[in-house]
C-alpha cells in the first residue's frame, strides 16, 4: 500500500488513533478542537507517506478541520450543560467568524508552507508567555469591548483559526483572558466556536484543493477516494472515533481542575507547538 511495508502502516495507524484521543481530551480540556496537535502528527504523517511540501500543509490543515467538526460539537454540548458558556459573546462572534473562515480558506488556495507556519509560531507563543507568566497586567482591559470591536475579533480569530487549523478555542480563550474572563469560562465559552469554524472551513479546502489532484497525480493520497481537496479522507478515518470517545472526558477534566493548573498545563501545551512548528521552518 503506497509502497509502504505493511508494518509501517500499521504503526502509523495506531499512532493516528493514538493522536485522535489525545485530541479528543484536549479539545475538552481546553476548549479547542484539537487542531494544534492534529496538525503537526497529520504533518509527519503525510510526509512520511511522500506528500510535497508544496500541499502538505494546507492537507493537515483540511483534515484537522474536517475531524474537529463532529469533535467540536461534542465538547461544546458537554461545556454547556455546565451553564458556562457565554452564548451573548458566541451570537456576536457568529458571522464575522464564518467570514474569516472562508477568507482563510481563499488564502490557503496559493499560501506558501511557511504562512500556515508562521501564524502557528506567533499566536501559540503569544498564548504560551501570557499563560503561563500569569501576569496580570497582560490585559487589554476589565471587561470586552464594544460590539464593533467584537465584530473586529471575531473576523481575525475566522481568518487565523482557518490557517492554522484549529476550532477557535486556542484564540478566543486568549482573547477573552486578555479581557479579564476567567479560563474556565473562556475555555467553555470558546468550545461553542468549534462548529462555527470546522464546517465552513472543510468546505472552504475542499475547494481550495479541488484541482489540486491532477498537479499531483503520482500522489495517491491527494486522489478520490482518499481526499476530497485538502482534506484527506484516510486520515479523517482514522482519527476521528477516537476524539470522539475522549472529548467528554476532557470536559470532566476541565471544570476539576484550578484555574492555576489548566492556565499551565495550556501555555505547556502552546509553548512545545509554537517550538515544534519554529524548528520545522528551518529544518524542513
Amino acid at each position: 500500500m503506497f509502497g509502504i511495508p505493511s508494518y509501517e502502516i500499521v504503526m502509523m495507524a495506531a499512532a493516528m488513533l493514538g493522536a485522535g484521543a489525545v485530541t479528543g481530551l484536549l479539545a475538552g480540556v481546553f476548549g479547542v478542537g484539537g487542531g494544534s496537535i492534529m496538525v503537526p502528527v497529520l504533518y509527519e504523517f503525510f510526509r512520511l507517506l511522500g506528500v510535497p511540501d508544496e500541499v502538505r500543509m494546507p492537507l493537515c490543515i483540511g483534515t484537522s478541520l474536517a475531524i474537529i467538526a463532529p469533535t467540536s460539537v461534542r465538547s461544546f454540548r458537554a461545556h454547556h450543560k455546565k451553564g458556562v458558556v457565554d452564548m451573548t459573546i458566541l451570537k456576536i462572534w457568529a458571522v464575522p467568524v464564518v467570514a474569516g473562515v472562508v477568507v482563510g480558506g481563499f488564502i490557503a488556495s496559493f499560501a506558501s508552507e511557511n504562512l500556515f507556519k508562521t501564524v502557528f509560531v506567533v499566536v501559540s507563543g503569544i498564548s504560551a508567555l501570557k499563560l503561563l507568566t500569569a501576569r496580570e497586567s497582560w490585559r487589554f482591559g476589565n471587561d470586552l469591548p464594544g460590539r464593533a470591536a467584537m465584530l473586529v475579533y471575531g473576523l481575525v480569530i475566522g481568518l487565523l483559526s482557518a490557517l492554522m487549523g484549529v476550532g477557535g478555542g486556542l484564540l478566543s480563550s486568549m482573547f477573552m483572558t486578555f479581557y479579564g474572563r476567567p479560563i474556565h469560562q473562556a475555555v467553555a465559552t470558546s468550545s461553542g466556536l468549534g462548529p462555527l469554524i470546522a464546517i465552513p472551513g472543510v468546505i472552504s479546502y475542499v475547494l481550495a484543493g479541488w484541482g489540486k489532484a491532477s498537479l499531483y497525480p503520482d500522489v495517491t493520497l491527494l486522489q478520490m477516494p482518499y481526499a476530497l481537496g485538502f482534506v484527506s479522507l484516510l486520515g479523517l478515518v482514522l482519527l476521528f472515533p477516537a476524539s470522539m470517545l475522549t472529548a467528554p472526558v476532557g470536559a470532566r477534566l476541565a471544570h476539576a481542575l484550578p484555574r492555576r493548573k489548566l492556565e499551565v498545563a495550556f501555555g505547556i501545551f502552546m509553548l512545545v507547538v509554537s517550538a515544534r512548528f519554529l524548528w520545522s521552518m528551518f529544518n524542513p
